[in-house]
Parts: structure tokens; C-alpha cells; sequence
């Protein structure tokens, strides 16, 4: 662990970001919407059984096992759009509030109420664009997504959360992207039905309240990771979260099974 409390890479740990270079295009934001979706079902999984009630744990795995299946609906689209062979299947392009399991219950809630919105807010404007393929597969998506929403405002209602939600707002607008940039221009051509300008202000809306704040730092955001700071997602924790990094299991006579 470095000082600021986050787990420190090893040698073996390289961070899965993807690098700059290649043409940016509705593939690349429908793959980081399902690397978001998926991590963001882990990171929910990881707090069915520590919520602050049996309702919020149960809510928790219900709504994890949603995003994996959304995420999975969405891997299965990008395999069939035209650009989808220009994306690199190996790399994660989620935001950097999904890097590190969550501390604290309000890092949920902010997730919940704030980047998942914001996540079904371009599920939403996918499906409302002329890609075939993406209206006909995420319309059931966005029924789904309503319970989360749901979820999310009452807690955040609830709980004090103010600092999550900062940060958490911050990089939603950072995912969306700058004025101008490759949103806008797919929804120039049709392909989806918001551009930056109308996600930030229906974001505003479906969360009753102004955007805090947020220098982003435009002159440094990539394209591809959608995000202004280096690294991601190492592959220590993504082995942690998938199952994979353990592959044997004590049970309870002590002697290990390989399984």
C-alpha cells in the first residue's frame, strides 16, 4: 500500500489502460460502456453483504448481477458493429473511481445515484440512435436501469455522501468527454441521440441538482481511456474480482482441493 492508502502495483501488475493512437469510434464508446457496466456489477457485488441493511445488501446483488449482464450484452454488440475489430479486447477503459474497491458506503451511493445514471444515460442514447443493432438490444437494458436509478436517489437522498459525489460527478463529465469531441460527433451522424451538452443537463435533471464544480483538465484526456489521469484497472485486482487470482480453497478439514 503507497501512503495514500491505494494498493500499490507490482512489477507484474501493469494497469490496463489502452493506449492513444487509434481511430475513435462508436466501438470505442460502446466498449468502455461494458467495461464500466461489468466493473461497476463487481464493485456492487463486493457490498452484498456489507450494506448498512438487508435491504441495501439484497439491492446491492440484484443490481450487480444486472450490470454483468448488461455488460455482457454490450461485449456482444460490439463484436458485430463494423468498428468493433478496431478495439482492443484485452485492455479496460473504465473511469478511475471503478479502480479500487469502494471504503465506504457513500462511495456506493455516489456510484449508484451518479456514474450509473450517467452510464444509462448513454445506454439510452445508443438505443435512440440509428444503429440498428444497439435499438433493438438496449431497449430491455433501460428498463432494467430504472430500479438502479431509483435505488440510487433515494439513497442519496439519505446518506451523506457529498465528497463521493464530487469526485464521482467529476468523472462522469470526464467520461462523457469535451465539447466537440467524439460523442458530439456521433451524434452527428445519428448514431446516437445526445451529444455532451444534452447528457450533462439531463444528468442535472435526473438528479435534481446542479453538476458541483469540475476542472477538468481537457488538454490531457485521452480518447480512448476517456479520462484525464494515467494508468486503470490493474491485473492483480481484476484476477481479485473475477475469481481468478485464487484458485484453490481451504475447506473447512484444512486440507486444500484443487478445483
Amino acid at each position: 500500500m503507497d501512503r495514500d492508502g491505494d494498493r500499490a502495483q507490482g512489477e507484474h501488475d501493469q494497469p490496463l489502460g489502452a493506449g492513444r493512437g487509434r481511430t475513435i469510434g462508436l466501438a470505442s464508446v460502446v466498449k468502455s460502456l461494458a467495461d464500466n457496466k461489468q466493473l461497476l456489477g463487481m464493485r456492487y457485488a463486493e457490498w452484498c453483504t456489507a450494506a448498512p441493511s438487508l435491504e441495501a445488501d439484497i439491492a446491492a446483488a440484484a443490481m450487480g448481477l444486472d450490470d454483468l449482464g448488461h455488460s455482457r450484452v454490450l461485449y456482444g454488440c460490439l463484436k458485430e458493429l463494423p468498428d468493433g475489430e478496431s478495439v482492443d479486447e484485452g485492455t479496460y477503459t473504465n473511469v478511475r473511481y471503478l479502480d479500487q474497491p469502494w471504503t465506504d458506503w457513500s462511495q456506493f451511493v455516489a456510484a449508484n445515484a451518479v456514474l450509473d445514471t450517467a452510464f444509462t444515460l448513454m445506454i439510452e442514447s445508443l438505443a435512440g440512435g440509428n444503429v440498428e443493432l444497439l435499438r433493438s438490444r438496449l431497449r430491455k437494458m433501460l428498463q432494467e436501469e430504472r430500479y438502479h436509478y431509483l435505488h440510487g436517489r433515494s439513497w442519496l437522498r439519505e446518506a451523506p455522501a457529498r465528497d463521493a459525489v464530487v469526485s464521482a460527478w467529476g468523472e462522469a463529465l470526464e467520461w462523457f468527454g469535451p465539447d466537440g469531441g467524439d460523442v458530439d460527433q456521433l451524434k452527428k451522424a445519428g448514431k446516437i441521440a445526445l451529444g455532451v451538452p444534452e447528457l450533462r443537463r439531463s444528468l442535472e435533471e435526473k438528479l435534481e441538482t446542479n453538476a458541483p464544480s469540475a476542472g477538468i483538465a481537457w488538454d490531457r484526456w485521452n480518447p480512448i481511456t476517456r479520462r484525464t489521469s494515467e494508468g486503470g484497472i490493474d491485473q492483480g485486482t481484476l484476477d481479485m474480482l473475477q475469481g481468478l487470482a485464487e484458485k484453490r480453497y481451504m475447506p473447512a478439514g484444512g486440507q486444500r482441493v484443487e478445483v
